[in-house]
């Protein structure tokens, strides 16, 4: 027993004689990972950014094997034996550098590669000659692995896996990937040790169990280990000078630009957060136009910004070389120990977890605090910022809700075997069966999918081209086809997007990637902001955007598909407690800065206690306007505001527009709308919702739009060759064929009934529209009849005005309206 206590005791010794080299002192946490993995167990690590994770999992790697291979300086078996998923090929770079450099300092002779969609095509194949020890890949890169022939040999040596960012993936069917392939890895590498890596979040206990698998042999041997660093992050809120009594979020936060650059000059790195790719268009353009002296001192770092861009920023964020970098959450995800010096975030970010991973992108490194400025775009936001202060000091954060039952990446992921090795249904049930996702799937269910992988649904079996995978004489589920195959590689993955085209100069050059719907509006000439470049398009041809430069000033920003966003639970829940606050006498310094718009909003209507749901009636030249504040984040908004205008519609023959923000929903009409009416006859109850929903929504038209996500995941659609992208119009055809014979001649697909549950359950967030319904069940409701608009009212009716009009018409329009409310 002592021997090996002693062995231990050297082992850890080469991990603290490094640090020791570095400068560092482990920390407890690192410690304990290591003797955990020493001691074989599974396990999740909740680890703020930047507190050195990636030393806490690695060393605990390198150490057991050391401990297996005491000759490790002379010998090393070949073969790869650890997996790193990561969610983002951005930082796989990081994590590379990072391993590389340990096992280089204590003399192991191990190699670290990285595979992924950006590694070239000679580097994939030298893989495959001689796997990398440490193999750093993605969710589709790891299944694009499990298509080969022979994946079992090429993992046979493996065991370890480490899953970072797992808080990232849990809520996404790229977890559900994740999910099966672990499933099948426990069967080819025995012994296997899986550990994820994940920043704070509500259901830690849960996200371990989704990842080792529930009620598994790796979850009864595993341990949930926490940092317990407390960062310490320091939330300072940019007030304007006058505060506008009637805010609307036109201009994206830009009013405050000139507070935002003493910040940046006296930092030496700093990141300015976008919540949109056009925003951080729009705010990297304005302040080069205020600020020429800033010209190849800051940049821009955006998802459709070409690689070499992204790469060469990161590079320029870690050397100092740039003074502020404008950003989206593709630099959310944490760099190791890049120092960065101070975080602006422009605009709520809405959600706590979100927020706290970019506050913890300053100062990245351990003990130091952090400092984020919080820029609001509108004065109502204020009170995010205070709600966010609060969250921030007790640790507050959201839930990450796995999914259940995603029969379209099942279907991928048996396709994906049967293009390998082939498989067998009963030992690939039972293994799919010891996974979160599908832990309640029939044999039924199990049953109706190999019948679609082998001959297509009921309705398609006269289809040649939906029978994908062969049975041969011993039971094998197989595909024969090379050329099903090859389709079928490159479809891999669950990150469905609408079509991108690449942007490149007339001249060569390549800019990046933009959206098909944004581009298909614009005619040649017209002048577009991309990449913080003025560009005129001069053509589109196989799928590129030929562009020039232009000088011309005004231009359109283009918006992308990904761009909304909705308050989570949490942050609305803190945002309400927020707004109750202003009734008792502890007031945060945002909320008194916001008086001059709280005294305005009780001189026209009132500021709602928790006790009280209000409801704002006013009208103007353009209708009778109905408001409701449940202060539930827009998606719920969208949902609760067409189930009530159904319930009225059923009272009295009218018809409403719909328009909503994160606050509160506006109903519009041409008639007056009878209050009274709705109160009388209960139209906030949550009985029979589900119903209401579904005709209210038209739930079948969102329906239809989620089910062609499904059928590109499903193999039902394929999206085309990389150079040669089907446009989204004939993606949407062919899903909308499909949708319509399910609808009609199959309603049992199991596709198609999918498409309902996640247009429930994941865009119109019904379970978040239950309980905001029998909430505001036992709330007084406070009806106020208003002789004009109030400022809480404001934002909402310029979100819609703003769909209409220009950006320059829209200022006009509101500066009128203004002057006129202030009167």
């Amino acid at each position: 027993m002592d021997k090996n206590k002693n062995y231990k005791k050297e082992l850890f010794n080469i991990a603290e004689h490094w640090f020791l080299s570095q400068n560092w002192k482990p920390f407890p946490f690192q410690k304990k990972t290591w003797q955990a993995y020493l001691e074989g167990k599974n396990g999740l690590l909740n680890a703020p950014t930047g507190s050195g994770k990636t030393y806490a999992l690695w060393i605990g790697i390198v150490l057991k094997y050391i401990q297996e291979n005491p000759d490790y300086k002379t010998k090393n078996p070949k073969g790869v034996k650890a997996v790193w998923i990561t969610p983002l090929k951005a930082l796989s770079l990081e994590i590379q550098q990072a391993t590389q450099r340990f096992c280089d300092e204590i003399e192991l002779p191990f190699t670290v590669g990285i595979r992924t969609g950006d590694t070239p095509q000679k580097e994939r194949a030298a893989q495959k000659r001689k796997m990398p020890d440490l193999l750093i890949t993605t969710p589709e890169s790891l299944h694009l692995l499990l298509s080969s022939k022979n994946y079992d040999k090429t993992f046979s040596t493996l065991n370890a896996v480490v899953v970072d960012e797992w808080h990232e993936l849990l809520g996404s069917k790229r977890g559900v990937q994740i999910e099966l392939a672990l499933s099948r890895l426990k069967t080819v590498c025995s012994p296997l040790q899986i550990w994820g890596i994940s920043a704070t979040i509500g259901n830690l206990e849960q996200a371990r169990g989704v990842l080792l698998g529930p009620n598994s042999v790796a979850l009864k041997n595993s341990i949930l280990l926490r940092a317990n660093l407390k960062k310490k992050i320091k939330v300072r809120s940019i007030l304007p000078d006058t505060m506008e009594k009637f805010p609307w979020r036109g201009h994206l936060g830009l009013h405050l630009l000139e507070k935002t650059i003493p910040i940046i000059e006296k930092s030496k790195t700093t990141l300015l957060f976008t919540n949109t790719r056009a925003q951080c268009e729009l705010w990297f353009q304005a302040i080069l136009a205020k600020h020429p002296e800033f010209a190849g001192e800051i940049a821009m770092h955006h998802g459709s910004i070409g690689k070499e861009t992204r790469l060469w920023v990161e590079g320029a964020i870690r050397n100092e070389s740039l003074k502020a970098v404008v950003c989206t959450s593709s630099l959310d995800l944490g760099v190791d120990f890049a120092p960065v010096e101070t975080i602006i975030q422009i605009g709520g970010p809405k959600g706590v977890a979100r927020f706290m991973q970019r506050a913890g992108r300053s100062k990245h490194r351990p003990g130091e605090e952090s400092v984020i400025y919080f820029l609001p775009t509108h004065a109502i936001e204020l009170i995010e910022a205070s709600a966010l202060k609060n969250a921030v000091k007790t640790a507050q954060v959201e839930d990450r809700i796995p999914y259940l039952l995603s029969f379209d990446v099942l279907i991928q992921y048996l396709t994906t075997l049967a293009v390998s090795n082939g498989f067998f249904p009963d030992e690939i049930f039972k293994e799919v069966k010891t996974t979160f996702c599908f832990q309640g799937m029939t044999e039924e269910e199990w049953n109706w999918v190999l019948r679609f992988i082998t001959v297509g649904s009921e309705s398609l079996e006269n289809y040649d081209e939906y029978k994908k995978v062969m049975v041969n004489e011993e039971g094998k589920f197989l595909v024969e086809s090379r050329r099903t195959a090859m389709r079928h590689r490159l479809s891999i993955g669950t990150i469905v997007s609408d079509a991108v085209l690449s942007v490149k100069y007339l001249k060569g050059g390549y800019i990046g990637t933009i959206e098909e719907w944004f581009i298909s509006k614009l005619k040649p000439g017209d002048v577009f902001t991309f990449a913080g470049r003025n560009l005129e398009l001069f053509s589109i041809k196989n799928m590129k955007v030929l562009v020039k430069k232009s000088k011309q000033k005004s231009s359109k920003v283009p918006s992308w598909m990904g761009g909304r966003m909705s308050f989570s639970s949490q942050m609305s829940e803190l945002l309400r407690k927020e707004l109750y606050n202003y009734h008792t006498e502890t007031i945060s310094s945002e909320l008194k800065a916001l008086g001059p718009v709280f005294e305005r909003q009780t001189k026209e209507s009132i500021v709602p206690t928790d006790k009280e749901f209000l409801i704002e009636t006013f009208k103007t030249r353009e209708g009778h306007h109905a408001i409701f504040y449940p202060f539930e984040g827009r998606f719920v908004h969208e949902a609760m505001g067409s189930l009530l205008a159904y319930r009225i519609s059923l009272l009295q023959p009218i018809t409403f527009s719909i328009a909503f923000n994160d606050y509160g929903f506006e109903l519009l009409s041409d008639q007056k709308i009878d209050i009274q009416n709705v109160l009388d006859n209960d139209l906030f109850t949550p009985r029979f919702m589900h119903a209401d929903l579904e005709k209210s929504l038209n739930a079948t038209e969102m329906a239809r739009r989620k089910f062609r996500d499904i059928a590109v995941v499903g193999g039902l659609v394929f999206q085309g060759f990389p150079d040669k992208l089907l446009k989204s119009k004939h993606l949407q055809s062919s899903s909308q064929l499909l949708f319509n014979v399910f609808r009609d001649y199959e309603p049992e697909n199991l596709l198609y009934l999918q498409s309902y549950r996640e247009t429930f359950e994941h865009s119109l967030e019904e379970g978040r529209l239950i309980q905001a319904l029998e909430r505001i069940e036992i709330q007084q409701i406070v009806w106020r009849e208003c002789e004009k608009p109030t400022p809480f009212s404001f934002p909402i009716i310029t979100d819609r005005l703003r769909e209409k009009l220009s950006s320059e018409k829209l200022a006009d329009r509101i500066r009128k309206m203004k002057l006129q409310l202030e009167k």
